[in-house]
């Protein structure tokens, strides 16, 4: 159905795009929102046709907490209808670097906080502002409520699309009716009227005749809040009378937008892909911050699963209300000009508080919880008679009886990895009493001749459960058996470990490295018979960004290289039965980057624990990795999905990991054709590709907020000093899917967890699995926790291949529950398990009502 130019109209939509941080500190911004709050409803009592818009949960409550007359003001507004909540999120986040989990959590607390607050929810999803969406956004939009998208960014300029208006479909088929904001979302516009409100009115309007369809038209004073002024709506009162009365041009929502255009039968284009490019620079600006947003989101959950199972398994007194006043802070703090690092630096500052809060809130609630699990295992020996610490000052050990060590895994699946403890022993055992090996690493203090040292073993750790481990002081218990840490077949191949000056060696890969660079000089893969790297991998190379403001407005690519770290300094700190570990240090200008190898003798894998002084300006530090495929693809973690992009060098945004695959330059011994590199982080956000050459963004240094301003000697530049980061390089035949890509990136982000115990009695045992998943390599369990209405346990899952899984199996021991479901491609699921056994358990959507 083709709309007539009668038919045509232009939807004003008054509102007040409010940056609660940019320029300024949060404390400016929650000023300014009352302030602006409050000009919104005097425009309302003076003029009776004024329609409001606003987005951000987290603005509202802070006007209940502290202008609650205010607040019910706007509750009145809200039942009239004149005032439209928006957006169902926190705030408007950057759309591309929280998890898929942190995005959910935006829309189950706003949507439910404005349900109870006003008895409405978000019907359009808003993020006018933000520097591009993922792909993923359509299906967690729908599920959280929302049937409509409101963008700007990126804009024409950026990303030419034939339409504004147009469904946007994600992975899993899930679609929201999606319109591109033309001009800008405030006052701004190119007109030449002096009437610039009048100008973008008209010109809006000339779009919708072009494309045949209404329009949406922003607008009102933004980024500092402010919103429409008494010009602004005489000067669309004005145009009303003049131009074919009111009929045209309409005070307006985005929720009468969106019902007139699904109402009028018009049939609109479907895009499926991310909506990008805006601020590239933005995926990689300001570490800290982002480093700190990874470990907030994954410690977060793992309280959250640990506290609930706590209370089922040991009666833990669980309470989510301070988890959720730390997932505010995380929502908070992924507002787009935060978590794109271009704000002011005493933003930053705060950030680190609120994060350091939020960290601080899961930990305490973490510890208390498996504390009361692990207190509640029966540890008691028939030897024991009471505890004391005649033998050890660290250690509750007596008589050569051990002192049990309980690993816990939050993770959806058993987990094979490396466990340190802050002792060096004799021996360690298993809960069933088999030898397991260990290996004396040094450890973080340096206290007396024979306190530097820990001990590492090899475990395996049931699924979102725990095991018991024995430590031993003194008593040697003679050689593991094969498969020792966790069951037959826990090793593979002859356990070969070799250690070389310059060279690490397993029975997966050789690597070696160049002595004066410290590069990787070769990567072989032993059982495909493959020379992964068709050159120096692991390069760090130094690109040039003076031409960048923080945002790198305008920039796509970063390729200008300026030098490469070397002067190396290559030294084998580990040689141990079960890791070995090079040492790699080399610099650049002021700068020195440290890297340490890890190989390990019983899991395949590279992991790379990575320490960076950087002391560079306007400069981007990035690791190189050319993988020696043909006609290479590139696939992209996003948030609760992925996505194959160009590997034309542009910068992009992911998650935990990247995968460059393609077909072998030529057939390998074992007749694999085709092949791949995975690169898992657990604190980048930033990559490219170039053909072949995958690069890694480690950091880069522009000035605090500098938007092409004027630089001078007083300019402040970020990512100075010391950070950490860690990644990991897995190797494959075929895709992604088949070297589990998906769960390695998250064994390395979600470590286990110890704790050191003594000897008790107690009702559990010393092993226990926590959630059986029959499909676990494709389906991960992301969230388990009480429901937000009380009524049961909430679990979450998605499918991570992009494959259907049919007739999933899930069964919760805590609960005495098993179910069966499916799920669609990259399908996120939530269920309800109801404490009452003779309920059934069902599925709900995002924000916690039944589907």
């Amino acid at each position: 159905m083709v709309a007539t130019r009668n038919d045509i109209r232009l939807h004003m939509i008054g509102n007040a795009h409010l940056d609660p941080v940019w320029l300024w500190q949060w404390q400016e911004g929650y000023a300014e929102i009352k302030a602006t709050f409050r000009s919104a409803l005097d425009r309302m009592n003076e003029f009776p046709e004024f329609v409001f818009t606003c987005a951000g949960a987290a603005y509202y409550e802070w006007i209940e907490q502290n202008a609650p007359e205010m607040f019910e003001e706007i509750r009145g507004r809200v039942r009239e209808g004149r005032w439209v909540i928006v957006g169902g999120w926190w705030i408007q986040p950057d759309c591309n670097l929280p998890s898929g989990e942190s995005f959910v959590r935006h829309g189950l607390y706003s949507q439910r906080y404005f349900q109870e607050k006003f008895g409405v929810m978000a019907k359009v999803g808003y993020n006018v502002d933000s520097f591009g969406h993922n792909n993923m956004l359509p299906q967690i939009l729908k599920k959280s409520g929302m049937d409509a998208y409101v963008y700007m960014r990126p804009g024409e300029h950026e990303k030419q699309m034939d339409r504004s208006l147009f469904r946007w479909r994600s992975l899993d088929g899930s679609e929201v009716l999606t319109f591109r904001i033309p001009f800008s979302y405030n006052n701004s516009t190119s007109s030449k009227l002096e009437d610039k409100v009048r100008g973008k009115a008209l010109d809006g309007m000339a779009l919708a005749e072009q494309h045949g369809h209404s329009f949406m038209g922003f607008y009102g004073v933004g980024n500092h809040g402010g919103g429409p002024t008494i010009a602004n709506i005489r000067s669309i009162r004005k145009l009303r009378e003049e131009i074919e009365g009111e009929r045209r041009f309409l005070f307006s929502s985005p929720n009468d937008y969106f019902e007139e255009m699904v109402g009028s039968g018009a049939e609109f284009p479907v895009y499926e892909d991310d909506l990008q490019h805006h601020a590239s620079g933005c995926y990689s600006t300001h570490s800290e911050s982002k480093a700190l947003n990874r470990k907030a989101e994954h410690r977060l959950l793992t309280a959250e699963k640990f506290g609930t199972l706590s209370h089922l398994l040991a009666g833990y007194a669980y309470s989510g209300q301070e988890l959720q006043r730390a997932w505010k802070n995380v929502m908070f703090n992924q507002f787009h000009d935060i978590m794109g690092g271009c704000s002011v630096q005493e933003a930053f500052t705060d950030a680190r508080e609120s994060y350091g809060e939020s960290l601080n809130i899961a930990a305490v609630t973490l510890n208390a919880a498996l504390q009361r699990i692990s207190w509640s295992i029966d540890t008691m020996k028939p030897e024991i008679r009471s505890l004391s610490k005649d033998m050890d000052w660290v250690l509750w050990e007596q008589q050569d009886a051990g002192v049990p060590v309980v690993v816990f895994n939050p993770l959806s699946w058993e987990v094979h990895t490396l466990v340190q403890v802050n002792k060096q022993v004799a021996g360690v055992s298993d809960d069933r009493g088999e030898v397991v090996e260990h290996q004396t690493v040094r450890g973080s203090r340096t206290n007396g001749s024979d306190d530097k040292y820990d001990t590492a073993f090899m475990a395996r750790i049931p699924a979102m459960g725990y095991r018991v481990y024995w430590m031993y002081k003194r008593k040697e218990l003679g050689a593991a058996a094969i498969g020792a840490g966790g069951g037959a077949g826990a090793r593979l191949g002859a356990g070969a470990l070799v250690a070389e000056p310059a060279a690490l060696e397993n029975d997966w890969y050789r690597v070696e490295f160049e002595p004066h660079t410290g590069y990787i000089r070769k990567l072989f893969d032993k059982k495909n018979g493959v020379e992964v790297l068709s050159g120096s991998g692991a390069v760090p190379v130094v690109i040039d960004e003076h031409h960048c403001d923080t945002w790198a407005h305008g920039v796509f690519a970063f390729r200008n290289e300026l030098a490469r770290f070397g002067d190396a300094q290559v030294k084998l700190l580990e040689a141990g039965p079960l890791r070995a570990v090079m040492r790699v240090t080399n610099r650049c200008g002021m700068s020195v980057l440290r890297q340490d190898f890890i190989l390990y003798r019983d899991k395949p894998g590279i992991e790379v624990k990575a320490k960076l002084d950087w002391h560079e300006k306007h400069k981007m530090l990035k690791l190189s990795f050319p993988v020696r495929v043909r006609d290479p693809k590139a696939t992209y973690e996003i948030p609760y999905g992925h996505i194959e992009r160009p590997v034309n060098g542009e910068e992009e945004p992911g998650q935990q990991w990247l995968d460059v695959s393609g077909e072998l330059e030529a057939e390998a011994d074992g007749g694999v054709q085709r092949y791949g590199l995975a690169l898992l982080n657990d604190s980048k956000y930033s990559s490219d590709v170039l053909d072949r050459d995958l690069r890694m963004t480690v950091v880069r240094s522009p000035i605090y907020a500098d938007h092409y301003g004027e630089r001078d000697e007083y300019c402040e530049y970020m990512d100075q000093g010391e950070q950490y980061f860690r990644y990991a390089l897995v190797p494959h035949a075929g895709d992604w899917r088949e070297a589990d890509v998906s769960r390695k990136a998250l064994e390395l982000n979600v470590p286990p967890i110890h704790i050191v115990e003594t000897y008790h009695t107690g009702t559990l045992p010393q092993s226990f699995e926590g959630i059986r998943v029959s499909a676990a390599e494709q389906v991960t369990v992301t969230a388990f926790k009480p429901a937000e209405d009380g009524d049961g346990y909430v679990l979450r899952c998605y499918e991570t291949c992009g494959r259907r899984a049919d007739d999933v199996r899930i069964e919760f021991p805590a609960l005495n529950r098993t179910w069966t479901t499916q799920l669609g491609r990259c399908e996120i699921k939530t269920f309800r398990i109801p404490v009452d056994p003779s309920r059934d358990v069902t599925e709900l959507n995002l924000i916690e009502f039944p589907v």
